[in-house]
């Protein structure tokens, strides 16, 4: 097995919990409406778009004209985002920091909006302690398309088959290695511990 060398983090769902619910639960509070809104308007695809770089200005005004009589709900997304990351995951947290305490070389690689990534750094300012971050919509790329992990192993100075990519989504993982690289699926942090372990990689906490 290749020696690790580079150590990859996903953020939403590994580092930080995300669920848009949580502010729509008050803003459309009747459960079969709210699932409705969520398929059909603010819907997962149209919300990765604007991973993929487009702004949100533009996500709403095209959802606006589709559906006037939700303006408000389509609005409240952008306004309420912050609802939605609502805690960071310490226990993952503490195996980042664990990794770069010990000399490592952590960096993040995240699907995410570039304007809603600006707040993140903000609530979440751990965020800014690896050596840096891919971020899909500052790039125009999207995981798992192999393009970006390219980037990020350019970017970064990478050696893709000693890096080691942790992410909760199976089509992240699958593309990290399609594109040559090692990766584990996130499930919580003693599945870490156990995945990292595996790959010789020890915690000292």
């Amino acid at each position: 097995m290749t020696e690790i060398r580079h150590i990859v983090f996903d953020i939403g769902k590994v580092l930080i919990h995300y669920d848009p619910d949580l502010p729509y639960k008050r803003i459309i509070p009747d459960a079969e409406r709210r699932a409705w809104f969520f398929a059909n308007v603010c819907t997962h695809e149209w919300n990765l778009e604007q991973d993929r770089g487009r702004t949100f200005a533009d996500a709403e005004a095209l959802l606006i004209a589709q559906f006037p009589h939700e303006a408000d709900n389509i609005r409240a997304f952008r306004k309420h985002w912050h609802e939605m990351v609502s805690h960071s995951y310490d226990d993952s947290v503490a195996i980042m920091r664990d990794l770069m305490a010990q000399g490592r070389d952590v960096t993040m690689l995240t699907n995410f909006s570039a304007e809603t990534f600006v707040d993140a750094r903000k609530l979440f300012p751990f965020l800014n302690e690896p050596r840096g971050v891919t971020v899909s919509g500052e790039i125009g790329l999207i995981k798992p398309d192999r393009g970006i992990y390219d980037r990020h192993v350019a970017d970064f100075g990478l050696e893709p088959r000693a890096s080691l990519f942790i992410d909760d989504s199976a089509k992240n993982v699958e593309g990290a290695k399609a594109a040559g690289w090692q990766a584990v699926l996130f499930i919580d942090a003693p599945t870490l511990r156990r995945d990292l372990s595996r790959y010789g990689i020890s915690l000292t906490n």
